[in-house]
């Protein structure tokens, strides 16, 4: 069976704004996101912001309903085709683009905000992705990402149990070689020029290997996800960094 299945985003594009459909549980995972990054950001009506990996626009108009000037990037030209139809279905304006995270369309210090989440466990080259993101930025400007921790207890969890048994992710989406350990982006983001780097956990599995059944059965019924910001990164977690300036000019 293949791994990193990307081709999933593309045969789902068309159901992504439909609340019946699977895909959109992503959806609801903008709140919790969320709430941890207004605490980097109290007010972000007027930043310029890149979601990276935009799929069909979730957090991208989760932002521009916030006043952010928003611009979005895919690699999937048809949820990017989608994103594009939903926004202008709305009245709302984002500037889409189809293309790669490692080679980013973009000029040099661009964007205040980058954000890139469900993303970095999926692209072809992490040093890259990294590079670009902290070239696109301005100087002090803000890199918020979640991703999944590469041990066996992910392992069991994301690929074993919910791709395998429970089926609430396609089979094949993700690559457990793949997943990122939280020291190994950590140090990644240091040496690429990031600072002041915070790393919570984004716990939607409940402590140990336990599931937490009473989450699902709600989940199952009501489509929406619970999700605790919490200091377990043993499955998922969520961060935040900063560009940092080398040079007095750049600030």
């Amino acid at each position: 069976m293949k791994k990193n299945d990307l081709e999933f985003y593309d045969l789902n594009a068309n159901n992504w704004w439909e609340e019946d459909s699977k895909i959109y549980a992503l959806y609801h995972l903008n709140k919790p996101r969320f709430d941890f990054f207004d605490r980097h950001v109290p007010n972000w009506q007027g930043l310029k912001a890149l979601d990276v990996g935009c799929g069909g626009g979730f957090s991208c108009e989760f932002m521009a309903d916030r006043g952010v000037e928003v611009s979005g990037i895919d690699r999937s030209a048809k949820c990017i085709e989608k994103a594009q139809e939903h926004a202008v279905k709305r009245g709302i304006k984002i500037d889409y683009k189809y293309g790669l995270a490692e080679e980013m369309p973009y000029e040099n210090n661009t964007f205040d905000v980058v954000v890139c989440v469900d993303v970095l466990e999926h692209i072809a080259d992490l040093n890259k992705v990294i590079s670009e993101i902290h070239r696109i930025l301005k100087p002090n400007g803000l890199f918020f990402f979640d991703t999944i921790n590469r041990n066996f207890k992910s392992k069991f969890v994301m690929i074993w149990l919910m791709e395998n048994i429970l089926r609430e992710i396609k089979q094949g989406v993700h690559d457990w070689r793949k997943f990122i350990k939280p020291e190994e982006l950590t140090d990644l983001m240091k040496e690429r020029g990031f600072t002041d780097i915070d790393i919570k956990g984004f716990d939607m599995f409940g402590e140990a290997l336990k599931l937490n059944w009473a989450s699902y059965k709600e989940f199952k019924s009501t489509g929406v996800v619970k999700v605790k910001i919490n200091d377990d990164t043993s499955v998922m977690y969520i961060g935040k960094a900063v560009k940092q300036c080398f040079l007095s000019a750049e600030c």
